[in-house]
């Protein structure tokens, strides 16, 4: 993939959305905990890093702009007192680039201290914001994540937690895994779709709320389960359990896929599913869909290299026909033909076509005895723009690759992503006006194919109707203006008494 975070290529695309984290214990400082649990997710968002704490009395802050190591130090840590606490890495998806929109974001009010940390994207932000600040709030940024923040705190003002967030919920229309603090609680939401992910984790004194069970696992925790769509968990405070109240109820969800194809660390459980093993599953798959006979196939590291790994594997049952391979054929072998410059850091990331191209060449560099004189099999998880494919094909041919075919673990991207992943527009994605044919022919390869959507809902084990596909179908589960919706859906209405009324 034409990625945009330094953990692989250092080229523009898909970047991550955010990782959010919430945890508290009996009577242990939760700082370093958390300062733990977001380093595990710093693949999710290099831009900004935050903690919030609460020590029963007061709340305490620190966020800034920069990766986890950098954003905390010794002293950083030792003054976010208290046992309750939440956390966030931010990639810039909805707001600007910069500190107003780093968090998590922190108010205070009469009914005390709220901080918010957020993963996803609010279609309607605008119009809640347009109507709070009617009502004399005060904005500090230009991000959703402070929409969600002002909206609760003022039902807080005539209601308790619980309703006050479910009255928001009723309001906010979008994706949005939150971990919020009130005072001292701490709390975890998931919008009523399950569009990002959130899980629970238990921990030896206490239990934790996460984007990914990984963040779980780097404390010695073990996954409870995830949190399920449209529910808010209430920690204890004194890390003795926890509380579920379930909102919202939907007849169908709207998981994003491409937290199993890119986004989320292989080691991750996310919605009962090891992320390791389905991307292995979809690499079976592509065998067996568009598998063809070469020398090698070589995954691009590392977004590739599951794909790679299960696609080698089919290969070795089966021919490209789907007939049983024989005894003395061992089929495609599997091989690291591309080798990552690991010290490439962010500084890299390059806006400009010319700057991608030398990045590409900095980063990755080619085994030539494993592809000199061989027919190569290129697997990557996806095509954004193709610029990568394009580099990453002469890179193969130039090393004296017989032929360079291409598969690609997802299908087509075709339309951008409204919902946290910063996609590029549909200007920019080579596959919105061009066939595979013609993108075969403009990134150089000598074949090229995708992997079905069918082929995605099978290997999640889940209806289409269940998964959030409207970066390759263009339909959507949301009621986005100027776009087309999968499903029966509408937008609440703001800014009408009704808006305000919850259930019971």
């Amino acid at each position: 993939m034409e990625h945009g975070r330094d953990s692989h290529h250092p080229v523009d695309g898909p970047t991550e959305k955010c990782g959010v984290v919430g945890i508290a214990t009996a009577d242990r400082p939760v700082a370093r905990p958390l300062y733990y649990s977001l380093y595990a997710l710093q693949h999710r968002g290099q831009e900004s890093a935050g903690i919030v704490t609460h020590d029963g009395f007061q709340q305490h802050s620190h966020v800034d702009m920069g990766l986890v190591g950098d954003v905390f130090d010794e002293g950083d840590l030792n003054n976010l007192n208290g046992s309750t606490g939440i956390g966030h890495v931010r990639y810039p998806t909805e707001g600007s680039i910069g500190t107003c929109c780093a968090q998590p974001f922190s108010v205070s009010f009469k009914s005390g201290s709220l901080g918010l940390s957020h993963n996803g994207n609010l279609v309607n932000a605008d119009e809640i914001r347009e109507e709070l600040a009617g009502l004399g709030h005060a904005f500090t940024s230009d991000g959703d994540t402070e929409v969600i923040a002002h909206d609760i705190a003022r039902n807080l003002l005539e209601e308790d937690l619980i309703r006050a967030v479910k009255r928001t919920m009723e309001r906010i229309h979008g994706s949005y895994s939150l971990t919020i603090m009130h005072d001292d609680a701490v709390i975890g939401v998931r919008d009523p779709q399950g569009n990002r992910p959130l899980c629970i984790g238990k921990l030896e004194d206490g239990y934790m709320l996460a984007s990914e069970s990984a963040a779980i696992d780097t404390l010695d925790g073990e996954l409870v389960r995830d949190v399920n769509p449209g529910e808010l968990v209430v920690l204890d405070d004194d890390g003795s359990g926890y509380d579920s109240y379930q909102l919202v109820d939907k007849d169908n969800t709207a998981h994003c896929f491409f937290e199993h194809v890119y986004f989320a660390r292989p080691d991750s459980v996310i919605d009962e599913s090891l992320v390791y093993d389905v991307r292995r599953t979809l690499g079976e798959k592509l065998w067996e869909e568009s598998g063809i006979e070469t020398d090698v196939v070589l995954p691009v590291p590392d977004s590739g290299r599951a794909f790679a790994s299960g696609y080698a594997d089919a290969a070795g049952d089966t021919t490209a026909d789907g007939e049983p391979r024989a005894a003395d054929d061992d089929g495609v072998e599997f091989a690291e033909g591309l080798m990552k410059n690991r010290y490439v850091g962010r500084t890299f990331i390059m806006p400009t076509q010319d700057e991608r191209e030398r990045a590409v060449r900095l980063k990755l560099n080619p085994i030539k005895s494993t592809i000199e004189g061989k027919t190569v099999t290129i697997i990557d998880d996806s095509i954004v723009r193709g610029t990568t494919s394009n580099q990453l094909i002469g890179l193969l041919k130039d090393a004296g690759a017989e032929e360079v075919h291409m598969r690609v673990g997802s299908p087509q991207i075709l339309a951008p992503c409204y919902m946290g992943i910063n996609m590029a527009t549909r200007e920019e994605l080579i596959a919105a006006d061009k066939s595979v044919e013609e993108i075969r022919a403009e990134i150089g390869a000598d074949s090229l194919a995708y992997l079905s959507i069918d082929a995605i809902a099978e290997a999640l084990d889940n209806d289409r109707q269940d998964l959030c596909l409207g970066c390759v179908t263009g339909e959507y589960p949301y009621d986005i203006d100027g776009e087309t919706t999968d499903r029966e859906v509408s937008r609440p209405a703001i800014g009408e008494p009704e808006a305000f009324v919850a259930d019971d």
